[in-house]
């Protein structure tokens, strides 16, 4: 759990991660849109979506592994984001014309003063009730279905992966366990493993499925969430998780900032996409 001393400079981060929640036009990349907003049935919201096609997508009639990420709003354009963008769209730009590794990604907006229940699937004496689940189903139910349905997607769980920080990690962490018949894949990113001790009970209980791919990534400068996802690596290892679909850094000089997760998310798809 967090320490006294972290706990106040977190929770204002996390706070401020909810601003910003306005959509605006996209400034960056051509082959980001917005989507018409959908309501969240079973939360009664309406939710913004942005869709990153790669570069190619208009010339081609192939189809394309799906990322799903949080935080929408941080993850293309600094018009949106709350404290500089994640560069997704400049960053599969370059590893589509590099490396061959070519993506669709799917940003779901946060629900602003809502976003700490939506992205936790366990209640928090301070935070309230837990709407992670009716969240996922959100994604799973409405979003993905779209997609599959709008885009050139590879629509198996082989070829579908989901990404998020510091609450959209701990969200993250829960789909890759709870719906492992949709997901193959996750990156994990400074998650909030602080937030409920029972997600290592839910760990054990229902582990994910061998063949999947776990990137649990912090930085160094995040005090005792450290050792919150120490804890989590050696849980998946105790519960028999293959070491070669487990990825664990931790950054020394990573902080819990979106300029650390932008620079750490092109070698995370990269090592989450690789061929097995």
């Amino acid at each position: 759990m967090l320490t006294p001393q972290y706990r106040p400079a977190l929770l204002a981060l996390l706070c401020l991660a909810a601003c910003g929640s306005e959509p605006l036009p996209p400034s960056g990349s051509a082959n980001v849109e917005i989507l018409a907003s959908l309501t969240m049935i079973k939360l009664d919201r309406e939710r913004t979506i942005r869709v990153y096609l790669p570069p190619e997508y208009a010339e081609s009639d192939a189809r394309y592994p799906v990322l799903y990420m949080h935080d929408g709003q941080n993850l293309f354009d600094d018009a949106t984001a709350y404290a500089g963008e994640w560069g997704v769209d400049e960053t599969l730009n370059e590893l589509a014309a590099t490396a061959n590794l070519k993506l669709i990604v799917i940003g779901i907006d946060n629900g602003g003063e809502q976003r700490m229940n939506e992205l936790s699937p366990w209640p928090n004496d301070e935070f309230g009730d837990a709407e992670g689940a009716a969240y996922m189903d959100f994604i799973i139910d409405q979003v993905k279905p779209m997609v599959d349905e709008k885009f050139r997607t590879l629509v198996g769980r082989e070829h579908t992966a989901i990404l998020g920080s510091s609450m959209g990690g701990l969200i993250s962490h829960y789909a890759i366990t709870q719906h492992s018949d949709v997901f193959s894949k996750a990156g994990i990113f400074s998650p909030s493993y602080w937030f409920s001790a029972d997600v290592y009970d839910f760990t054990r209980e229902q582990p994910p499925t061998d063949d999947a791919r776990l990137h649990l990534l912090i930085g160094g400068r995040e005090g005792d969430s450290i050792n919150d996802m120490l804890l989590m690596e050696k849980t998946l290892l105790d519960v028999g998780h293959p070491e070669f679909n487990l990825r664990v850094d931790v950054v020394p000089q990573g902080k819990h900032h979106e300029s650390f997760w932008r620079e750490q998310f092109g070698p995370s798809v990269t090592w989450l996409f690789a061929a097995k």
